[in-house]
Formats: structure tokens, sequence, C-alpha cells
């Protein structure tokens, strides 16, 4: 009897097992929440992902994306924080998961969520009028020192990544150099278009149009390799054509700005297991693969360990600087 008791008991373990192994599924319609204004890089990036899904048949739930990117971002992950344990909410964004809380007392840090994966990275690069004199970033760092503290550097809004990456080159060059900040990257390119301001850190997506335009034009890029190999953005050059800044001579060898999905803290660990296999199918698709060739970004799926020491390592890059621009928030 107790031989047949012990039988029964271990076919219900294995009958367990067999069903965790299977997985946790989404039970009810789940919600991409969206920490940027509708149209922006964060709601393409999510909607490219739903698109993915959809096509692919990844999900026997609907998606519903909501855009809550009032503060910066703040509301949607205030939001997304009140929903602890919640599988069916996943949050996307930006660095400005751990960054928003250095520059402002918000009610959330990035431990209060799960990264699934951070899923495409954006590329900064230091831009130039097209007909500018300077042809590389020597050149670039001649004319920074020699305009004694009067060049100016356009981006995208205060205290953040285009702020960012002007601090870091200013300490690297040893002059003084003024970031003027617009709304936008797109801003920021019209500005340098017209011959406003020296130059700025875009986006290769916020200047493409410009470049294709023979307005503006790229000096290098922030990757310690070049960019993947596609077509001719202008009549001679691609985006694998554009020198690295380190191999110009920057100590700055690696600037980017990760997408990042994220869920709330505290999801059961077959939820997070099941949305890192989703958006590793995503990855692999087609739509993806069109969105990373149209928007110039590097593609290079992080999860798990690899995910978590590049958010601990970019967010002291980030402290480290907000602490000497008197930046923090605490």
């Amino acid at each position: 009897m107790l031989r047949q008791f012990a039988s029964a008991a271990f076919a219900l373990a294995a009958m367990a097992g067999s069903a965790l192994a299977q997985g946790w599924q989404p039970s009810k319609p789940v919600e991409f929440i969206v920490t940027a204004g509708a149209g922006g890089g964060t709601d393409i990036f999510a909607r490219t992902v739903q698109a993915a899904i959809q096509k692919g048949n990844l999900l026997s739930q609907p998606i519903i994306v909501q855009i809550k990117g009032g503060g910066s971002g703040a509301e949607g992950y205030t939001y997304t924080k009140s929903a602890e344990g919640d599988a069916h909410k996943i949050i996307f964004g930006t660095h400005n998961m751990y960054a928003l809380p250095l520059a402002a007392k918000v009610a959330f840090s990035h431990k209060d969520f799960t990264p699934i994966s951070a899923m495409a990275f954006d590329e900064f690069l230091i831009w130039v009028k097209a007909d500018s004199p300077i042809k590389d970033t020597k050149g670039w760092i001649e004319a920074v020192k020699a305009k004694g503290g009067q060049w100016k550097m356009a981006g995208a809004q205060s205290k953040d990544s285009d702020e960012l990456v002007t601090k870091l080159l200013e300490k690297e060059v040893g002059a003084k150099i003024i970031y003027v900040p617009f709304k936008s990257g797109g801003e920021a390119d019209v500005q340098l278009s017209g011959g406003h301001v020296d130059s700025h850190v875009n986006n290769p997506a916020e200047s493409i149009g410009n470049w294709k335009a023979g307005k503006v034009r790229p000096l290098c890029v922030f990757n310690p390799n070049p960019l993947a190999k596609g077509p001719k953005v202008t009549e001679t050059q691609s985006w694998s054509d554009i020198p690295t800044c380190k191999s110009q001579g920057t100590k700055l060898d690696g600037f980017w700005q990760p997408r990042i999905a994220s869920l709330p803290a505290k999801v059961p660990a077959e939820a997070l297991a099941f949305w890192q296999g989703v958006f590793k199918k995503v990855a692999e698709s087609a739509e993806w693969k069109s969105y990373i060739e149209r928007s110039a970004q590097s593609s290079r799926a992080l999860m798990g360990g690899d995910l978590a020491k590049f958010v601990d390592e970019d967010y002291a890059r980030f402290q480290g600087v907000f602490k000497e621009q008197g930046w923090l928030a605490q």
C-alpha cells in the first residue's frame, strides 16, 4: 500500500513538473505601456513588437498599447510599479528607467521592475553641418578648443542622453561646450542644418533626412565597432562607412540608448521566462529586422545577467556624471 501511495505521489509530482515546464501563459489582455509620446521612438518600438507578436501568433491574448509618457516617462513607470506581480503589463522605455530617479524626485527606482530584454540600442554620432570645414573627429576636437568655450552642441532635452554624452566629451576635450537643449533630436537637427549651433549628437534616425539631403554630415559613431552594413544612405555612404570615434582618437568608445522592455517587480519566474521566449522570437522576425534597418539601430538582445550587468554599469555612469554636474535630485 505504501509503495502504491509513493508511486501515486511520484506520478502527481511528475504531472506538476510537466505542467510547470509548459510554463506560464497570459490569461487576460496584455498591456504595453509606452513611456513617451505617441509616434515617438519608444511608441514605434512597442508597436513593432506588437506587430511581430500578432503576425507570428505568439500570444493567445490581445495586446493593448497605452501611452503614458507624462513626466518624461514617470507616469508610465509609476503606473507599472503599482502592478507589482502582474505579468500582464509590460513597460517599454529606455535608460529613463534608471536616469529619471537620479534627476528628479519620482515614486520609483529601476529596482521596482523586472527587465525582460534590451532589444535594440540607439547609436550616438557627432554631426556637423555639411559644409563645415571639419573633416574628422580630431578636427572637431581642435575646433572646440579653438572656440574658447563658445562651442554650441545641440541635443534633445536636458539632463538626458544628449547632454550626458556632451559632458563626457567636454571632460575629455578639456574645453567648455555650451549645451543647447531642444524638445527633440529633430529640432536639434534643424538648428544644426540652419547653422544656429556648431554640432549635435543625434541618433541616426533623427538626422537621416538631412543627411540624405546634404545638409548635415556625421563625423563618427560612439561604438567600438562600425555599424552594420546596409544600403547607401547618400550617394557614397552607408551607416557602416562612418568611422568609430575610438578609431579617431576619442576615449569615449561606446555610448548607447537601450530600448528596454520590463515587467513589474515580483512576477513569477515562469512568467519572466515566457516573455523572454516571446521577445527572442520577436528579435528573429521579419518585422523586427525591417525596423532595425529603417532606424539604423543596433540589434543585440540582452537578457538575464548580461542585461543586469549593462543596467548596473550604465546606471553608475549616469550617476557619476549627474553627481559631477550637481544634477542629483536626492
